[in-house]
Formats: C-alpha cells, sequence, structure tokens
C-alpha cells in the first residue's frame, strides 16, 4: 500500500480548507485578553473563558468601522469564521464584528422588538395623538426622588403654573418597573382626569433604560387613550418608548416644555392684543364721532324738507301734464297715420288692384304661349327636313334599292351570299322577289 507523505505546508493548507470549508460565521463571547495595536492597523488579541482560549485577527477594514475602543479584560461578543495559520500551524478567529457582550445582546434584543412593533404600527404617524394646548391636569409617571421629575416640575412651575400636576410614582430601572410603569398607565387612565401624561426618566447606559423597552409597556402605551410625552434619558438616548408615545422628547426638561405654553409669553401676547384693541376702539369711537358731527351738519328742519318735496311735487305735475299733453298729441297723429293706411287697404282699392295685374299676367300669358308654339312649330319643319334628307325611302327616290333575305337581314355584299337564295328587292314603288343564280364577288 502507497503511502500518502504530506510536507508540513500541504497539512496546514488542507487543514485550513477544512476549517473554513466546515465551519460558517459563528458568533462567540469571552473576555478579550492580550490586545496588540500595531502600526499596520490590524489587531490581534485572545478570547478566554474560565477554561480555554482562542486566538483572534481582526484586520485594519473590519476594525475601522467600530465606534468604540476595545480594552483588555472587557466581556465582547464577536462574529467570525474560524481559520489557521499556515506560518505557525496557530488555530485562529478572523473577526469581523465585535461589540461588548452585554450591550450586544440587549441591543440586538432592542432592534428585533423595534422591527416587530414598526411592522405592525405601533409606531404609525397616524396613529398618535395631538397633544392639549392648554392642559387642565398633567400626570408625570416616573421616579419621584430622580433629577427628571425635579427638571420637570421646575419648568412646569416656571411656564405654567395654573395646570395641576400629579407624580405618578415608579421604578425606572430594575425588574419591576416595566410592570409598574403599565399599572400607573391603567390608573390613570381610570381616573379619567388627565390631559396629559408624560413618562420618562434621566440617562443611564443601556441596561438603566432597559425597562423602557420593555413590549409589555410599549403596547399599554400605545392602547392609553390619554396623550403621552415620552422622555427618557439624554437628547441621544432613543427607547421603544419613545417610538410608541405620542410625541417624544430629547430631555425631561424640554418635555415640560412641549406639554404646556409659557404664560409670560402668552401674558405679553395678551398685553400687545390689548393695546392693539385699545387703540382700535380709540380710533372706532372717534371715527364715530366725526361721522356723528357730519350728520348733525346734515340734518335739516322738517318744513323745510316738506317745502323743498312740495316745490317737487309741483315740477312733477307740470312735466306730467306737458308729457300727457305731448303723449295725447303722439297717439292722435299716430290714429289719424294708421285710419289712412286703413283706407288704403280697403277691400275695393285691393280689388281694383288685382284685376289690373291679372290683366297684365293674361296679356304676357296669351304672348308667351304664342311664342311657344311658334318655337315649337319651327323646330319641328326642321326636324321633317332632316328626317326626310336621311329617310331611306328618300335614297330609293333616287334609283337606289335594298336587297334583304327572307329572314329580313339585309344584304351588304355577296360573301354572306350561295346559289339558289331568295333574295327580296324593295323599290321607292314595290318590291321584286328573286333567285340567286350565280355570284360575282
Amino acid at each position: 500500500m502507497q503511502k500518502t507523505i504530506l510536507s508540513v505546508s500541504q497539512l496546514n493548507r488542507q487543514a485550513k480548507q477544512l476549517l473554513e470549508t466546515h465551519l460558517p460565521l459563528i458568533w462567540v463571547s469571552g473576555e478579550l485578553s492580550n490586545l496588540a495595536q500595531p502600526g499596520s492597523g490590524h489587531w490581534y488579541f485572545s478570547l478566554k473563558d474560565d477554561r480555554a482560549q482562542v486566538r483572534c485577527a481582526m484586520f485594519r477594514q473590519a476594525n475601522q468601522r467600530l465606534r468604540w475602543r476595545p480594552r483588555g479584560g472587557m466581556q465582547v461578543l464577536v462574529r467570525g469564521r474560524v481559520s489557521l495559520y499556515e506560518g505557525r500551524g496557530d488555530y485562529q478567529l478572523i473577526v469581523e464584528h465585535m461589540e461588548e457582550a452585554g450591550a450586544g445582546a440587549l441591543q440586538q434584543a432592542y432592534e428585533a422588538l423595534k422591527a416587530r412593533l414598526l411592522q405592525e404600527g405601533l409606531f404609525d404617524e397616524a396613529a398618535k395623538q395631538p397633544l392639549p394646548a392648554f392642559p387642565r391636569h398633567i400626570g408625570v409617571i416616573t421616579s419621584p426622588t430622580g433629577a427628571a421629575v425635579h427638571d420637570i416640575l421646575s419648568v412646569l412651575q416656571r411656564r405654567y403654573r395654573i395646570a395641576r400636576v400629579t407624580v405618578i410614582p415608579v421604578a425606572v430601572q430594575g425588574e419591576t418597573a416595566a410592570p409598574e410603569m403599565i399599572r400607573a398607565l391603567q390608573k390613570a387612565e381610570a381616573f379619567g382626569d388627565f390631559d396629559l401624561l408624560m413618562i420618562g426618566r434621566g440617562g443611564g447606559s443601556l441596561e438603566d433604560l432597559w425597562a423602557f423597552n420593555d413590549e409589555a409597556l410599549a403596547r399599554a402605551l400605545y392602547a392609553c387613550p390619554i396623550p403621552i410625552i415620552s422622555a427618557v434619558g439624554h437628547e441621544v438616548d432613543f427607547t421603544i418608548c419613545d417610538f410608541v408615545a405620542d410625541v417624544r422628547a430629547p430631555t425631561p426638561s424640554v418635555c415640560a416644555e412641549i406639554a404646556t405654553p409659557d404664560l409670560e409669553e402668552w401674558q405679553q401676547t395678551l398685553d400687545v392684543w390689548q393695546e392693539k384693541i385699545s387703540r382700535y376702539l380709540l380710533s372706532a369711537i372717534q371715527q364715530k364721532r366725526q361721522q356723528l358731527l357730519f350728520l348733525r351738519r346734515r340734518l335739516r328742519h322738517p318744513r323745510d324738507s316738506l317745502e323743498s318735496r312740495r316745490l317737487r311735487l309741483r315740477a312733477l305735475e307740470t312735466a306730467l301734464i306737458r308729457a300727457m299733453a305731448g303723449t295725447t298729441n303722439d297717439w292722435w297723429a299716430g290714429l289719424v297715420e294708421l285710419r289712412h293706411r286703413l283706407h288704403q287697404r280697403h277691400p275695393r282699392y285691393q280689388l281694383e288692384r288685382l284685376g289690373s295685374h291679372r290683366e297684365q299676367l293674361n296679356r304676357r300669358l296669351s304672348r308667351a304661349m304664342a311664342d311657344q308654339l311658334k318655337g315649337k312649330q319651327q323646330s319641328l319643319a326642321a326636324t321633317c327636313q332632316l328626317l326626310e334628307a336621311v329617310s331611306p325611302l328618300a335614297v330609293l327616290g333616287r334609283g337606289y334599292s335594298i336587297a334583304s333575305r327572307e329572314d329580313g337581314s339585309i344584304v351588304r355584299d355577296v360573301s354572306g351570299l350561295k346559289e339558289g337564295d331568295v333574295l327580296r328587292t324593295t323599290l321607292v314603288r314595290g318590291e321584286i322577289f328573286s333567285r340567286v343564280l350565280g355570284l360575282i364577288s
């Protein structure tokens, strides 16, 4: 049996191919140690747990995508592929992505829940409620000892002191935080007197804010009929509550500013409008006074008005009499004209005119008939002369005759005859029957 002998290089190359072919892209968690960052930009380190370790390499094009700096001793989560460094025969992990183990797992859960709730429509803008312009009763769901409640109350006291504010105390961190906030929402809805709710806390790590990424809390926020402002963490922090709430505020202080109008600004606005209204009223009063003075000057005594109207009535009466007289004259002239026209249209005159017209038509008809008859006679004579000129009898009269066969067909040449045929010869007077004895063509 022939032995298969491999060199060290061949062995390492085959081992590398087997590792890279049969192991897919994998996730590995462990403690970061022996981190080396040479001038080439590549990172070399080890991942270990309490029983084993593995060498790792993260090349420059991969580690440049990180937004944080790893340190020895950190618990990390890496994604990579298993390989083998042929030069030394070292088994290693080629890392393509790295994240902190705790934050990475939470971040994945956060992204998964965010994508699912987005698909279900919990973030839709159409489902969000508008905030009341002037809330009378505001509920604040937060820790009673945190900085957030102090910021909110300070801003509300400064901007909108007339609102009633109720702090609903809850835990904002830990396992009991999400259930407590859900019960607080249910109590606020059952109370039925809140115009607006605020929910939030101060800043912190992803783990500190994790209660606000709870799915049950998100669904309770979505189902709540009271408008809700979410103010969780700092401006760069985003939680699931921020996306589900009707409005997201970057900080608790801004939350209070968004929720309420500024009374001082409203007071200034009211002062401006009061000044405008005062000026308008003074201007209107002055204008009415001037109109009253003008009307007073135009006001006349009733006697003068009656005298003026009496003169006007007399002038109208005179004009009416003149108009009636003129109209009567016009009517009378028109009547005379109509009478003359009616006389002209008397049947006697009409009959006389029609009789004269009839005699003219009779004379014209007689002349026309005579002319037509003379023309027809001349045309008939010309036609007769023409017929006489082309008549066969006229040809026969000049000494010609017409020969025809027994069937009546005219004989024009001898080509169609034979000896013994009987012919009929027509003369100007009479006919001759003969038999063909011979033919000459």
